[in-house]
């Protein structure tokens, strides 16, 4: 009953505006590109960076011998060596901490340590979910770029045959792989075969603009200069620049860059079917579960739901946990994982852009440092320590003079890296393609409505 029905007399003795007791738990993002990280310790001692090398395999030996070279102590034959390629794994420390005065929390309308310890918690989760996503797309320290690298578009029209051309992101372009496996500037080794337009040319560097205009998520602008001039014809605003070593990225209807995306242009099952063949080419094992893990965000889900060849997979299927739930399912040897950590982008006229990313078992690599825990140990006097996932959450005690403040932190040192997979070239796997990165696959469209 309103207070307002009461009867005058007894209004005022009926006290207002209290507080609830308790916290009401605020909205929180919904995570996963983390778990497709395979985990490692990062040993103490080393520094800040450690380098992985992956040995790469001998091309099969196909050519019989010669009989008649079946001679001296090599018998005919020359000796062969596997090529190798490295990755870097740059480690740094993240955290967050609040402050909490025991006496004012004496006072207050619920529990906030118990409020602060929660999110916290939370906030530490979304931070490395965060870190993770980030690397997949844009790429790690010292590396060659992300699943987005490599594939960007001109932005500028040239006036007139040139070297240098303009584009939106120069993600991808910035590195190579020497032919010790390491990654090395543009230009300081060899130049990187790029695709401008129709035309291919050599690029020899990059070069990022003092004003960053790129319409990528965390994306650089900036511009690339090639050994040769390129034609006003490739060099013309809207035209596609890809690597030869770029990750593959698909659009419905086969559109060439991310800006000419039209009305329409849908997740659909013959994208998803388009990057399963390119990881199954290139021979990318599955995580646990035999199926990939796709990352996607609610209005790609929408849109795969709308596919026609989608419903002709359900038909009559209406009582299935795919429809009924439309969360975490499998199909077609797919896991798809809805997130709302997935990259977003503002219309480039068509609407918003959206990106789901299929990821096979070693796409991504997780540091954690090894000695975090008995690094802080000794310091607590009287503290507490929780290590939960390799994150550390820590409760010091109060140190002001009257012992009042204590202060609740987590702290995870480590980092992300993205190993590639030069090696696995046509020599060793026919179907492979050129890609430095091959173990993830982006899937760009736009989004379903409502």
């Amino acid at each position: 009953m309103a207070i307002a029905n009461f009867p005058a007399a007894l209004q005022p003795v009926i006290q207002q505006g209290f507080l609830s007791r308790a916290f009401q738990d605020a909205l929180q993002s919904r995570l996963g590109f983390r778990s497709i990280a395979d985990q490692m310790e990062f040993p103490a001692r080393i520094g800040q960076t450690i380098t992985d090398t992956r040995a790469g395999l001998l091309p099969p030996a196909t050519t019989p011998l010669n009989p008649t070279a079946n001679t001296s102590f090599d018998n005919g034959m020359t000796p062969a060596e596997w090529s190798v390629e490295q990755y870097t794994l740059t480690i740094n420390q993240y955290g967050n901490t609040m402050d909490l005065n025991q006496v004012t929390e004496g006072v207050g309308i619920a529990n906030q340590f118990l409020a602060n310890a929660s999110r916290l918690g939370i906030n530490a989760r979304q931070t490395l979910d965060r870190l993770a996503r980030n690397a997949l797309f844009g790429g790690a320290q010292n590396g060659v770029g992300g699943y987005l690298g490599g594939n960007t578009r001109v932005t500028a029209t040239l006036g007139a045959a040139g070297s240098t051309v303009a584009v939106d992101d120069i993600r991808g372009f910035q590195t190579i792989l020497s032919d010790e496996g390491q990654a090395v500037s543009v230009g300081a080794s060899a130049g990187m075969t790029v695709t401008v337009g129709a035309g291919s040319y050599t690029l020899v560097g990059t070069t990022a603009d003092a004003t960053n205009t790129s319409t990528a998520p965390d994306g650089v602008s900036g511009t690339l200069t090639f050994s040769a001039s390129v034609k006003v014809a490739d060099g013309t605003a809207g035209n596609a620049v890809i690597a030869a070593t770029a990750p593959l990225v698909l659009r419905p209807n086969a559109r060439a860059t991310t800006a000419a995306l039209a009305a329409g242009d849908l997740l659909s099952v013959q994208s998803i079917l388009g990057a399963l063949a390119t990881l199954r080419d290139n021979n990318v094992p599955t995580p646990d579960g035999g199926v990939y893990h796709c990352y996607l965000d609610n209005a790609q889900l929408l849109g795969l739901f709308r596919d026609e060849d989608f419903k002709l997979l359900y038909p009559g299927q209406y009582g299935s946990d795919t429809y009924q739930n439309g969360q975490i399912f499998d199909l077609l040897g797919v896991r798809f994982i809805p997130t709302t950590e997935a990259p977003q982008q503002a219309s480039l006229g068509a609407g918003n852009i959206h990106r789901a990313i299929i990821c096979g078992q070693g796409a991504l690599v997780e540091g954690d440092y090894a000695n975090i825990g008995t690094h802080y140990a000794p310091l607590l006097d009287g503290g507490e320590l929780t290590d939960v996932d390799g994150v550390c959450m820590i409760t010091r005690p109060a140190l002001d003079r009257l012992a009042q403040i204590i202060a609740q932190s987590w702290s995870w040192i480590g980092g992300f890296a993205l190993p590639t997979d030069l090696t696995a070239d046509t020599s060793v796997i026919p179907t492979a393609t050129n890609s430095y990165l091959k173990r993830g696959v982006v899937i760009e469209s736009l989004g379903a409505g409502a």
